[in-house]
């Protein structure tokens, strides 16, 4: 879920990644248009051009001009370490020391609900 406190074009950057990450969008692939993303999302156009354009910074989105925005080569894999870090240093550790103190085994989690 999108952190409310965050600026618009930083979750609208974790939707996109999302998106890239779960498939819908994978290497070499277009991206929607800045104009139908942000109709899709409710948001302001040039929001939704700054989260591109910081995606490009990070090379994470070419633009071929007069054509679109495509998923750079590697971006897959590169927006999945990054996340796998970040889950693993922010995100893992307040629900390792919940589940220890749940004293929850690992047959109580049903993953497959996750």
């Amino acid at each position: 879920m999108a952190d409310e406190s965050k600026p618009v074009y930083l979750r609208l950057r974790e939707i996109i990644a999302a998106s890239i990450l779960d498939g819908d969008y994978a290497d070499g692939e277009l991206l929607p248009s800045v104009r139908a993303f942000a109709a899709a999302q409710g948001a302001n156009p040039l929001t939704v051009a700054k989260a591109y354009q910081s995606f490009q910074d990070d090379g994470l989105v070419v633009v071929k001009r007069g054509v679109g925005m495509f998923v750079a080569d590697g971006a897959t894999r590169r927006l999945r370490e990054a996340e796998r870090e970040r889950f693993l240093d922010s995100v893992w550790p307040p629900v390792a020391a919940q589940i220890r103190r749940l004293g929850l085994r690992i047959e109580d989690l049903d993953l497959a609900k996750a």
